[in-house]
């Protein structure tokens, strides 16, 4: 399996995502980084592991509150040898840092159109669901396969840092239904036996973040994976 750590930056710092309520979001103090400062916040997922894609959320331009674009382009210069997964919302094709070797766009489907998801090169889409568990976006984008990447996230806003679990029911059921694509969770995972739990319904790829900063998943535990 591939794990794969998740930064929400919020107003220049790295914050703790908790069921998708943004509003409350506050900027990141765990056991495992003392700072939410984006660099150190790399660095202590890097000591963990040499972890070749990262997740970047931007929650000002998600929420169209601002931009943390300045800043993300500096870490992408930073780590040229990390590929950042980046969702910023919407982003157009002249986006700052668009050439930029090592980012791929996400495109959630809370911001975007299947045409936006079509005309955007190497777009990577996100099903999101929202803290009601509700999708989030146009109905096609949810059921028409054709429309997908070859890897599609499945985002549980309502599992997000709640440390209630994964939810196996909706995974299993985009798994069983669409076999040919690659899905990745995102929300809910606690520990390594979430994650064999994942692995069971051939999910093989997840984005995680507070089991991390909580160490409940280990240095020893990701080498396992």
């Amino acid at each position: 399996m591939r794990l794969i750590p998740v930064l929400d930056l919020k107003d220049g710092v790295v914050v703790h995502a908790q069921r998708g309520q943004r509003d409350s979001y506050q900027p990141i103090h765990s056991p495992l980084c003392p700072s939410a400062d984006v660099y150190a916040v790399i660095d202590a997922f890097l000591q963990l592991h040499d972890f070749t894609v990262l997740y970047i959320a931007d929650l000002n331009a998600i929420t169209q509150q601002g931009d943390n674009h300045a800043l993300i382009y500096a870490v992408l210069q930073r780590y040229p040898h990390i590929t950042f997964w980046l969702d910023a919302g919407y982003q157009s094709p002249d986006l700052a840092f668009a050439d930029v070797a090592n980012y791929r766009p996400v495109l959630g489907s809370e911001c975007c159109t299947a045409e936006q998801l079509a005309a955007t090169k190497n777009a990577l889409l996100s099903l999101d669901f929202s803290a009601q568990d509700e999708p989030l976006g146009e109905a096609r984008l949810f059921t028409d396969s054709a429309l997908w990447s070859e890897q599609v996230i499945i985002m549980t806003l309502a599992r997000v840092g709640s440390n209630t679990g994964i939810d196996n029911e909706k995974l299993r059921c985009y798994q069983q239904r669409y076999p040919q694509t690659d899905f990745i969770a995102a929300g809910g995972v606690r520990n390594i036996a979430d994650m064999q739990q994942l692995k069971a319904i051939g999910i093989h790829n997840v984005l995680v973040a507070s089991a991390l900063h909580t160490k409940a998943i280990s240095k020893a535990d990701i080498a396992d994976l």
